[in-house]
């Protein structure tokens, strides 16, 4: 089963859309990791065996967060204009589109219908 750990700059109505749609999801408010660095925070989501889903592009660097070296890293590429609705319905649909084995070690970029992966 997919499992997320959802940053803090992304709505806590997430965690909770994921949830209903049959993913593991926990917000960084509720697992007691808000304003923790980054470095933290993927710590955090690699401990639990859950990939980190952030708007947060520090997170696509290769070179800080080299593929493999954790549970799997979910960008959120939206406009900071779209609803929080429209948002959380595209995410759950691009990463209900992930098989479960492409998510560990991977970097995963989410835009408004597209979903690019990196192994």
């Amino acid at each position: 089963m997919k499992s997320f750990l959802i940053d803090e700059d992304l709505p806590r109505s997430l965690a909770h859309a994921l949830s209903v749609a049959g993913m593991e999801a926990i917000h960084v408010i509720d697992a007691g990791l808000r304003g923790r660095a980054d470095a933290d925070v993927l710590a955090g989501a690699s401990r639990s065996g859950r990939a980190l889903v952030t708007a947060d592009l520090d997170f696509s660097n290769l070179l800080e967060y080299p593929l493999g070296s954790h549970a799997g890293i979910v960008v959120v590429r939206f406009p900071n204009e779209t609803p929080v609705g429209t948002l959380n319905a595209g995410v759950v649909d691009a990463l209900r589109s992930l098989a479960d084995e492409e998510l560990p070690g991977s970097l995963v970029i989410v835009e408004p219908g597209r979903v690019r992966l990196r192994r």
